[in-house]
């Protein structure tokens, strides 16, 4: 196995290549889309991280190498390279439905908007859904451009849902429950 270089100086001038070896501008919206799924990856590993259930460990290992998945299928060049790699399942969007429904099942109903908080682990979801939403907001606008596999969306757009009810379900599981945004009449 060939041993990697951590730099490699081909980006000093502010470009990288995709899989497949086209170069594009480090700011291309291609990279934006996985960087930015790559930013999220990091805060997943925050949160894996903290003091929270074991279940919620493992799936979140399992989101974390899902977005692996994602990020190597939005950098790579269709038009340069067969490579073949791993893909998004319906499987793997169908566990994110799955842990949505349970959680869901044990969190008090939503009637009202919540504000993000309660504790630090439910603050690091509330951030992860932000960063999900603006990777999806990225995703939707390279679709425009070149074709994305549709279940890099979906997951994405999944993964969003997970986050808020994760949020709801740990700021339950650490006492802290939901934070009820009450709107202020304007004088």
């Amino acid at each position: 196995m060939e041993k990697w270089k951590i730099y490699t100086k081909t980006g000093d001038k502010g470009e990288t290549s995709l899989i497949g070896g086209t170069r594009v501008p480090k700011n291309h919206i291609r990279i934006e889309a996985y960087g930015t799924i790559d930013e999220l990856n990091a805060f997943v590993g925050l949160i894996r991280d903290h003091d929270i259930a074991p279940h919620h460990r493992e799936v979140l290992l399992k989101i974390q190498e899902c977005l692996f998945i994602a990020e190597s299928l939005l950098a790579k060049d269709p038009e340069q390279t067969q490579i073949k790699l791993p893909c998004l399942s319906q499987a793997d969007i169908k566990l994110l439905e799955e842990e949505i429904d349970k959680m869901n099942a044990e969190l008090p109903e939503l009637s009202h908007f919540i504000l993000p908080g309660g504790n630090l682990e439910s603050s690091y979801a509330h951030v992860a859904r932000c960063i999900c939403r603006r990777a999806e907001r990225i995703i939707i606008s390279l679709s425009a451009q070149v074709e994305v596999q549709p279940n890099v969306l979906q997951y994405i757009n999944r993964l969003s849902d997970y986050f808020f009810v994760l949020a709801r379900k740990l700021a339950q599981e650490k006492g802290t429950g939901d934070t009820i945004w009450k709107a202020k009449a304007c004088d």
